[in-house]
């Protein structure tokens, strides 16, 4: 249980800008019974904090946090409350207060930060399992003004004017609500050992209660939480100093229930056919995710127009359809949107003289608005002729350069083109020379990406590397692969080897993308369901218990040493089962345990909180890294 040097606390040293006390190592019994409104403190569990730490021996006051912050000296008296220097801190986010921690560690060279939630309860018990560290009552000296209030009292903030725990710590009931560490989660059964909550959440716990607030609100146990976004005038926060690294926790990962993205409009006026396909995504910096496809009775007829629909940030289900680009009359196959981290999206798009896709400029348009609105569009490849079928999938290279994907021709091994752009968009060209279209037969090099519908990654030692479906590679022993296409001057040449993936073939397009935490993904089709020959069908994937399986139709692999070898691989399926549409070609499909998507036009992000978005040509894909390495049961 808890040491004897907690009825001994020792001070920090005079040169330290926040005052704190020795906090030791102990075990206490967390939470409540969890009654009514208190349900999230249930149940009660046993916690060890394996280590000792010192926390500040009050809340951070104003003349404190304006040294770091000075600027909030104009929050002074906001509501009529925290006033003077030596009065806690509020109106600060939990970013303030982080920042704030990795401000006074750079200042004192210590460690400091917030405390979690089992550390902030842990310090306020100091032994206690009554509601207060005073009893299971406050006395009226420790309270100001504890009722539900419309307005604000002028009451005093002060630290340390009220009774101590026997850790030495002021104001761990009241005054104000204290920032923790945690995402806000219920609690997790059983023995702990130093828990620092869910691994992501919605809102972050703060603990204590506050000025202003009924005094239930105030108990040792009582749990709370705030939007990290929020500040207002009841929450400040205190920090520990602590050199304690918590352990890695083991991530559970996620895979989310497939939705349609695709969304009939409500606005009548907005053209929407049968088919709808070839799509692209990308995440704007306002959290939403963007998508756009073309809607089209046939590919190849001058009505196509291309659609839009905007997944908002926190919502579940995609907005209907709203028109994003059309040139009347003219055939509009091929679009990219892409997000270059700094603020600007780019749109991609090609453009028929007729109605056929084969002769096509390109055009490119910019928004700086979340794609809310978009500039004029610009043509950056004026020939109406073949090479400019754009792709989804434009790429950023690590000298800036943008590289925008196209189909090289309008059949099926015609292989694929790139544009490329030196100048963050203002000229673009087509390293091609000119010479005839390659066999792309392995060990041969050519001026195009064996396989039309490309994806394109940039290698760490400058190369790129590129897959496509076609230009299938026989290999001596009979079996086929996807075409693996090597660049190391910049997309002018590519050298041509089999891949260790099966080939897919019509109405399916694969994603290949490099992830935020390094690896390469790609998401392609274990077979073609109708050209496949039979014994060819299928991949078999590893389950958990060492044993194989062979499953059927979408899948994703993982590559660690650029392109090298592929040592996870994992249908993409959670093994629910469930009867869904994937549209365009597609149709209706089951999900089970050993069957995914069977085929679809597959478009791909990675959106900056790391999870990865991949949609078909109705379908939107949502799971993380940590869930691909995970072996099904």
């Amino acid at each position: 249980m808890i040491g004897a040097a907690a009825l001994h606390p020792f001070f920090s040293s005079a040169q330290s800008l926040i005052e704190t006390v020795e906090i030791p190592a102990g075990t206490f019994y967390m939470g409540s019974i969890g009654e009514g409104e208190n349900f999230d403190e249930a149940p009660i569990h046993r916690v060890t904090i394996s280590h000792a730490f010192r926390m500040g021996k009050t809340e951070v006051t104003n003349a404190q946090y304006e040294l770091f912050r000075p600027e909030h000296r104009a929050l002074r008296g906001k509501n009529g409350v925290s006033v003077e220097d030596d009065e806690a801190v509020v109106n600060v986010t939990y970013q303030d207060a982080v920042d704030f921690c990795k401000w006074l560690s750079q200042r004192e060279g210590k460690t400091y930060r917030l405390p979690t939630e089992a550390e902030w309860e842990y310090a306020c018990r100091a032994g206690t399992y009554t509601e207060y560290y005073t009893g299971d009552y406050l006395s009226e000296s420790m309270c100001r003004n504890q009722v539900i209030a419309r307005d604000y009292q002028n009451v005093s903030l002060k630290v340390r004017e009220t009774i101590p725990n026997t850790f030495g710590l002021y104001d761990m009931h009241g005054n104000v609500e204290e920032w923790c560490l945690d995402w806000y989660g219920p609690y997790n059964p059983g023995n702990q050992t130093d828990p620092t909550g869910p691994e992501t959440g919605y809102y972050r716990v703060t603990r204590g209660g506050s000025h202003h607030t009924p005094v239930q609100y105030l108990r040792s146990a009582n749990r709370m939480a705030m939007l990290p976004e929020d500040c207002h005038s009841l929450t400040g926060f205190r920090v520990v100093e602590s050199d304690f690294s918590f352990p890695a926790k083991a991530r559970k990962g996620f895979f989310r229930e497939p939705v349609p993205f695709v969304i009939a409009p409500i606005d009548p006026d907005v053209p929407f056919y049968s088919h709808n396909h070839q799509p692209s995504i990308t995440w704007c910096d306002n959290g939403d995710l963007l998508a756009v496809w073309f809607s089209a009775n046939q590919e190849n007829g001058r009505g196509m127009v291309v659609l839009q629909s905007r997944l908002k940030a926190g919502a579940l289900n995609w907005e209907p359809a709203s028109l994003f680009f059309k040139i009347p009359d003219r055939n509009m196959t091929g679009s990219s949107i892409f997000n270059d981290g700094k603020g600007t999206l780019y749109h991609f798009n090609g453009v028929e003289a007729a109605g056929d896709w084969q002769n096509l400029m390109v055009v490119m348009r910019t928004s700086r608005d979340n794609g809310y609105t978009w500039t004029v569009p610009r043509i950056i490849a004026p020939e109406h002729t073949k090479r400019h079928q754009v792709i989804s999938g434009t790429i950023q290279t690590s000298k800036g350069w943008l590289v925008q994907a196209c189909d090289a021709g309008p059949e099926g091994n015609d292989g694929a083109a790139v544009l490329i752009s030196k100048d963050y968009g203002e000229t673009w060209n087509d390293p091609w020379d000119g010479t005839p279209k390659p066999q792309f037969a392995a060990g041969t090099s050519g001026s195009t990406i064996a396989g039309i519908h490309a994806g394109i990654v940039e290698l760490k030692n400058g190369q790129w590397m590129a897959l496509g479906r076609g230009n299938t590679i026989v290999s001596e022993d009979g079996s086929r692969h996807m075409p693996m296409s090597i660049s190391s001057d910049g997309g002018k040449t590519w050298t041509y080897s089999a891949s260790p993936f099966p080939p897919i073939d019509g109405g399916q397009r694969l994603v290949l993308m490099r992830l935020k935490e390094g690896p390469i993904l790609l998401v392609s089709f274990t077979d073609h369901p109708q050209r496949t020959p039979a014994n060819e069908r299928g991949m078999l994937f590893q389950r958990a218990d060492g044993t194989f399986f062979r499953g059927y139709g979408l899948y994703a692999a993982v590559s660690y040493d650029e392109g090298k070898t592929w040592p996870v691989r994992k249908l993409l399926t959670d093994g629910e089962q469930r009867f869904l549409n994937g549209g365009a070609w597609t149709g209706n499909f089951e999900m089970d345990a050993t069957h995914a998507e069977p085929r679809g036009y597959m478009a791909g992000i990675q959106s900056p909180d790391s999870t990865i978005h991949i949609i078909s040509s109705r379908l939107h894909y949502q799971f993380d890294l940590t869930w691909l390495e995970q072996k099904p049961e």
